[in-house]
């Protein structure tokens, strides 16, 4: 595999705008998801970003960045943009795409999103943790994920994401993780896709991949990261990154 990864950024996020630029002692977050991507050594990092002063931010940090300031459906659609930018010739043939409000997330559950990519039959890669409590298992922001992992095994088969508490009886269960590993002809495939039933039901893009026949693995890891997208969040950042 020869990896790529690109962070998606913009301003307009509606509870916390401007989070790209929000102040962690005294750097933009954007910069310290840019240390994370680079700490986990996957391969080149680079910006996919909405507005200028995000993209000088990220170059400021020492990234490439790539400006994508057309309304996009989503941070999936404006990653495959700026890969057109990015690698025209195709010489990387995954791309990761990270969201750019994990300003703490481990380098080793960043790499983990690659496993699911050692299956060749596998289009999409991307993590799971375990759901901690039923408060999380009924809160609708928290992503559900149907899979089963057998005995030691850390992939396993993406059947259904929900905001219900999925499956059904006694058993784990699974809190999806928004990173994402995609074989470039997938992404490319992806984006080209309308929108799914199921995708505009239960507002998960997703879907959009498995309702047309698209294969996305799994891989647990025991703790997933939080995204910043409260002033509350942004706090948190602040005391977990204290130098």
């Amino acid at each position: 595999m020869r990896p790529i990864l690109v962070i998606p950024a913009r301003m307009a996020a509606t509870r916390l705008p401007g989070k790209p630029l929000a102040d962690i002692h005294g750097r933009p977050m954007i910069a310290h998801v840019l240390d994370r991507a680079r700490e986990a050594g996957i391969g080149p990092v680079a910006v996919a970003a909405g507005e200028p002063e995000i993209a000088a931010a990220a170059r400021a940090a020492g990234a490439e960045a790539v400006l994508v300031t057309e309304d996009v459906p989503s941070g999936t659609d404006r990653v495959h943009r700026a890969m057109a930018g990015l690698d025209p010739e195709g010489r990387y043939d995954v791309v990761v795409n990270l969201q750019g409000d994990f300003p703490t997330i481990a380098p080793e559950t960043l790499r983990a999103v690659l496993e699911p990519l050692a299956d060749p039959a596998v289009d999409i890669g991307t993590l799971v943790c375990p759901i901690a409590n039923e408060e999380e298992a009924n809160t609708a922001s928290f992503v559900k994920c149907a899979c089963a992992f057998e005995g030691e095994s850390r992939v396993a088969p993406a059947l259904y994401f929900s905001r219900l508490p999925i499956p059904w009886g006694e058993g784990p269960r699974w809190h999806h993780i928004g990173v994402y590993a995609y074989r470039r002809a997938a992404l490319d495939r992806f984006v080209a896709l309308p929108a799914s039933p199921l995708e505009q039901r239960e507002k998960l893009e997703q879907l959009r991949a498995l309702e047309a026949g698209m294969r996305i693995a799994a891989a647990r890891v025991e703790h997933g990261p939080f995204g910043v997208d409260t002033p509350h969040d942004l706090d948190r950042a602040r005391s977990l990154l204290a130098p």
